[in-house]
């Protein structure tokens, strides 16, 4: 069984596992090797933000044998040319270097396009690339705020566009395996799901107001949300923690487990929210909760709860990150790699599914390389075959909103939602519904 499943992934992988970022497979050259797939047949891909998690991705979609990045967008232009060069040492071409996103959307050769942005550009990004042509690979959280999630859904229709979003464990081999081995009642019925995430993050100080420094086209950073001015505790990752840009620990990496929660427990929109948590741990400009547990329930009898906590890094079942089903039978533990484990009743453990591939949990860039790749084939076969996209911007949006819902709850003053479990709106709080939107700065609202 391990024998078969190391050779799954090593076959499903293909370059990206054999591939090292600063090499090429034994006996070819960059442009050679990315000849053994004719270039008409390559996906032309353009990446937009490329600072962290985009250069991490460009690295891995450059090592794709079936895609040639042809545009590098980013507003910091240490970060563009940095990702230029590293994209033409891997496939032996240099992608075009252009700023402003929207220029290359222009590019009627491109055909995708991913987006590693803050959140606050997501869904107005991909909303734009889709009505360009343009299938979308867009990081998690797929919207900075419900209504955005639900116009990047009809966009994706209207245009008939795929849009995958960066929820890579649901193309994991062995965590598709334990949610099929969940369903099909392994631990009897799974009723109650806690995911986690722990960090300790340092405190961001108190900004300075400066000037925006010569690489930075700020006003362009900003794009979409109302303008404020630059201050020097904002890039490049702090912007998480300022609800103009970002969405909090709940939506940077809650996200992830509440997909995995979700899929698990075969749910959809809860009938109510609650959430409790606050800053905590510092005295600083971060804004969203450093400490938070969001709880949902949901009208089939089953409940999910997510705990994060930023600056305490105290491991649960000895991983930062990671998701427990409870069931009529037994339990299941899936820690942040590609493993899982289930005990019975008695807490005897009864099964073990171990790492194939070793993961860096804390690693806010690229904690999965070899993995994440089989989460880019299945979006390239969305694109060349009609294959079912493992993470299809519907069910990203629902993931995405479980979160939303839950920041929402807090900022409303700690209180209950109650949810309509057709569509996941807010019912009968005004102060609430208030946030399932956002203001916009003039001149840049998104329309489908």
């Amino acid at each position: 069984m391990k024998s078969s499943r190391r050779h799954f992934i090593k076959r499903s992988i293909g370059a990206s596992a054999a591939v090292s970022i600063g090499g090429i497979l034994p006996g070819f050259g960059t442009k050679s090797y990315n000849n053994i797939i004719g270039a008409n047949e390559r996906i032309k891909v353009g990446i937009m933000g490329v600072n962290a998690r985009g250069l991490a991705l460009a690295q891995n979609y450059a090592q794709q044998k079936n895609c040639e990045i042809i545009h590098i967008s980013d507003v910091d232009s240490r970060a563009m040319n940095k990702c230029i060069d590293v994209v033409n040492k891997i496939q032996g071409t240099a992608p075009k270097g252009t700023p402003d996103f929207r220029k290359v959307l222009e590019d009627k050769a491109l055909e995708a396009m991913v987006i590693a942005t803050p959140d606050h550009w997501h869904a107005p990004a991909a909303i734009l690339a889709c009505k360009a042509g343009k299938h979308v690979y867009v990081e998690k959280p797929c919207s900075h705020n419900p209504q955005e999630g639900e116009w990047l859904v009809a966009a994706s229709r209207k245009y008939n566009r795929k849009v995958q979003m960066g929820s890579q464990r649901r193309s994991w081999p062995n965590i598709i395996t334990a949610i099929k081995e969940l369903h099909g009642g392994i631990i009897g019925r799974a009723y109650f799901a806690r995911g986690w995430y722990s960090n300790n993050r340092p405190s961001i100080g108190v900004g300075r107001k400066t000037e925006v420094p010569s690489w930075l086209n700020f006003d362009l950073w900003q794009g979409p949300a109302p303008r404020e001015a630059y201050r020097d505790n904002i890039l490049h990752y702090n912007w998480h923690w300022f609800w103009n840009w970002g969405t909090g620990e709940a939506l940077n990496n809650g996200t992830h487990m509440a997909d995995l929660m979700r899929w698990g427990l075969e749910v959809d929109y809860p009938v109510s929210v609650y959430s409790g948590g606050g800053r905590y741990r510092y005295k600083d400009d971060w804004q969203t909760p450093d400490t938070q547990v969001i709880t949902w329930e949901f009208s089939n009898n089953t409940l999910m709860e997510w705990e994060g906590r930023s600056c305490n890094g105290h491991y649960i079942e000895g991983s930062a990150v990671g998701v427990t089903f409870y069931g009529e039978k037994g339990t299941m533990v899936i820690t942040g790699g590609n493993e899982y484990k289930i005990y019975d009743l008695d807490n005897k453990l009864i099964k073990q599914v171990n790492n194939d591939i070793t993961i860096d949990e804390r690693n806010t860039v690229n904690p999965s390389q070899a993995l994440d790749a089989l989460h880019i084939q299945n979006f390239f076969d969305g694109i060349r075959k009609g294959t079912t996209l493992n993470a299809e911007i519907e069910e990203g949006h629902k993931s995405t909103l479980l979160c939303q819902l839950g920041n929402i709850a807090l900022r409303a003053g700690n209180t209950a939602l109650h949810i309509d479990e057709k569509n996941g709106h807010i019912l009968k709080n005004n102060l609430a519904d208030q946030y399932w939107k956002r203001s916009y700065e003039p001149g840049w609202e998104p329309t489908v």
